[in-house]
């Protein structure tokens, strides 16, 4: 049986706001294989972006355990989740996320400095990452001379800068139009497969989930169907 990379057991997050408590999760398990895609969907205000922060180690949880590859992340500090996340988790956002001051090569390797690698590996790997994303003759634009479709590119390769384990894509066509989008996808779909990484993309889009092997939907930040 393939193992399990991510696993929240009975999580909860609760926020406050004022005297009033909101569950934004209540009790979410999910348990994520090891080069498994998963497409987790629910309507605005379903809990999916704490969902998210759940899944990528953006957050501790109120109640329950998250395990990373076996290991209970729950309880640790941040700057240690911090060091675990950027080797293991890359991220993809909706609005690209894009340091507009940097070309898409310092981009691309900023992620690799904050875990120590020397400046020629950086650069190199960063090249290699560009021309898989078919963007090499752009590595020294600024994000503001790129279209959409080519930013969302760069932040994918971004994503692959420290080679990780999972690629956390957050609502990653919501801001390119439809052929874009399809071509981000396809993308995405050949790490999972060719790669093997394991994919987890939160949408609200039903056509985006025929590319996930399975798909976990959320409402009032509780699993109400798995498909």
């Amino acid at each position: 049986m393939t193992e399990s990379i991510i696993r929240l057991d009975d999580v909860w997050k609760i926020y406050s706001l004022g005297k009033a408590k909101v569950n934004a999760l209540q009790g979410l398990s999910i348990d994520i294989k090891h080069g498994e895609f998963l497409s987790i969907m629910g309507p605005s205000g379903s809990g999916k972006s704490t969902a998210v922060n759940m899944v990528g180690s953006l957050d501790i949880p109120s109640k329950g355990t998250i395990y990373l590859e076996g290991k209970d992340i729950s309880k640790l500090s941040e700057s240690d989740l911090a060091q675990l996340r950027g080797k293991k988790i890359g991220f993809i956002f909706q609005q690209f996320n894009l340091i507009p001051t940097l070309t898409a090569l310092q981009n691309i390797t900023l992620p690799m400095m904050f875990q120590g690698i020397n400046e020629n590996e950086r650069v190199k790997r960063g090249m290699e990452l560009l021309e898989k994303v078919d963007l090499k003759d752009r590595m020294h634009h600024k994000p503001n001379e790129l279209s959409g479709g080519q930013q969302q590119r760069v932040a994918i390769a971004r994503s692959l800068s420290n080679d990780p384990d999972v690629i956390l894509a957050d609502e990653p066509t919501g801001n390119l139009d439809s052929k874009t989008g399809i071509s981000v996808m396809s993308f995405l779909k050949e790490l999972n497969r060719k790669d093997g990484k394991t994919i987890i993309m939160v949408t609200h889009d039903n056509h985006l989930a025929k590319y996930a092997d399975r798909t976990v939907y959320l409402k009032d930040g509780k699993i109400t169907r798995k498909l």
